[in-house]
């Protein structure tokens, strides 16, 4: 799927779903790509048994263009908000996210535009990546998972080491320059203690904590 819905951990194509309901008014996700810079132990993403019968594992990455024509279908006051979230880590396509971020804007410059990242991607661009965001992006949801650098590794199991957490951390702190909403996540089973020292965490830095509950 590259356009789809969700309610109750449910994933549901955007056609599918409109067709059924007509006049509703939903958030909207881009499946954009399968690639991520993480390997989360939580993650459902990493087995085989998620590849073959998991509806929003893609076959190949669809184009920017692909994406695009897939909107166009559509009213976009139908939309509450339109969310690059998917199977993968979504700025690991960041000039097709960007791309199609711009036409979004162009058809309803009010359409609220969220990215969910672990927050990785100047580290994989090897550049500063937020600046990119101002006038597109409205939030940006970066996954936290932990309170410390060593903890954080350990969870994500992502290819920059240690360095990540701070890198992570900083691009948090620069998101807030050029877009709306910036919000650190962690999911509810990593426990109350630990929810609580991140809690403390984005507190110190002046940013917004989410618990979400683990899918």
């Amino acid at each position: 799927m590259l356009l789809y819905t969700a309610k109750n951990g449910e994933y549901e194509n955007l056609a599918d779903r409109l067709q059924r309901e007509p006049l509703l008014k939903t958030n909207v996700y881009v499946n954009l790509t399968n690639q991520c810079t993480c390997a989360c132990t939580f993650c459902l993403r990493n087995t085989k048994e998620m590849w073959e019968s998991n509806s929003l594992w893609l076959k190949r990455e669809p184009s920017a263009q692909e994406v695009i024509a897939e909107f166009a279908k559509y009213d976009m006051n139908n939309f509450n908000e339109i969310i690059f979230c998917g199977f993968g880590e979504p700025t690991m396509r960041l000039d097709a996210l960007l791309e199609i971020a711009n036409y979004l804007k162009q058809r309803n410059e009010n359409i609220p535009l969220r990215i969910n990242t672990n927050g990785l991607c100047e580290l994989q661009a090897g550049k500063e990546i937020a600046p990119l965001f101002q006038g597109l992006i409205d939030t940006v949801s970066i996954s936290l998972n932990a309170s410390t650098a060593t903890e954080y590794l350990r969870l994500t199991r992502n290819q920059f080491g240690i360095q990540s957490f701070d890198a992570m951390l900083t691009f948090a702190v620069s998101c807030e320059k050029y877009v709306h909403h910036v919000v650190l996540t962690v999911v509810d089973c990593i426990g109350k203690a630990e929810i609580a020292a991140c809690q403390a965490l984005a507190d110190k830095l002046g940013l917004t904590l989410r618990v979400r509950p683990f899918e």
